[in-house]
């Protein structure tokens, strides 16, 4: 692959607009795999923004679905893009997809909670995990049924330096429901402050980049999404295996906040 070639602004030929390949696939999102289309480029183009430089750069995507946001991140000049869908009707226009882009999408049906993406990316894009984060992404329209046990896991593969963060300090931008997104970014002494809060802060610097209506989706879901951007620490804030980390937050976190001693008490003993 010419890594190396000019991708900046790269335009695609004229294609079916998503809403085209939906109807000529006869593409109608599950509820029960929660999936719901973004349609308007611009708010595509917009989470692309929020990964950075994306020129000449290895991605994946997670749940590609119709191809909206793989169409802007072609076009913010990815050199080597994964995109690893479960729903194998979604297939056929992403490959259309490929053709238009010849070289620079590779097609994985399978599912994201047990995908070795660590097997995808070639080892000379490694940073060491001190240095400056490799050229290297995960960028997805999280469906909503994923999404926290996909970053937990993620989370804790950072802590390990094993799965995708064995190539370094690997940048993530994702999707996820407002209240999630909102627990995720929540500061000490927050309304909103949560396990997932300690759990995401403790290895990451995380930023609420910008909320997307809900009635931007196709259906329409009952809630708002919030786009955020993960980048793991050099050193992460507690120095403490994940599993332990996690036992003692969640048992902090599982009684209501004006009680949460009684839940740390379970250490005391």
């Amino acid at each position: 692959m010419a890594a190396t070639q000019k991708l900046s602004g790269c335009r695609l030929p004229p294609l079916p607009t998503i809403g085209e390949i939906i109807k000529l696939y006869n593409l109608k999102a599950q509820k029960q795999l929660s999936q719901n289309f973004l349609l308007d480029t611009r708010l595509t183009d917009k989470i692309v923004r929020q990964a950075g430089n994306l020129n000449n750069a290895h991605v994946c995507e997670v749940g590609p679905g119709p191809g909206g946001l793989t169409r802007s991140i072609l076009k913010a000049g990815a050199a080597d893009l994964l995109v690893v869908e479960k729903d194998m009707r979604f297939i056929p226009g992403l490959q259309l997809l490929s053709e238009a882009a010849p070289g620079r999408i590779r097609i994985a049906q399978g599912d994201i909670l047990a995908y070795k993406l660590e097997r995808r990316f070639p080892a000379n894009i490694t940073k060491t995990w001190e240095d400056d984060p490799p050229n290297l992404h995960i960028i997805g329209n999280l469906p909503f049924n994923v999404s926290t046990p996909l970053i937990i896991k993620w989370l804790e593969q950072m802590s390990n330096r094993t799965g995708i963060f064995m190539f370094g300090r690997t940048r993530l931008t994702l999707t996820f429901q407002k209240e999630a997104a909102e627990r995720l970014t929540a500061s000490t002494g927050s309304r909103q402050r949560s396990r997932l809060s300690v759990m995401a802060q403790y290895l990451t610097t995380v930023k609420s980049c910008f909320t997307i209506p809900g009635q931007a989706f196709v259906p329409k879901p009952n809630v708002d999404v919030g786009v955020v951007h993960f980048t793991p620490l050099a050193q992460p804030q507690i120095q403490q295996p994940f599993k332990l980390v996690e036992k003692i937050v969640k048992n902090a976190f599982q009684f209501r906040r004006k009680h949460c001693r009684r839940g740390l008490g379970y250490f005391e003993h």
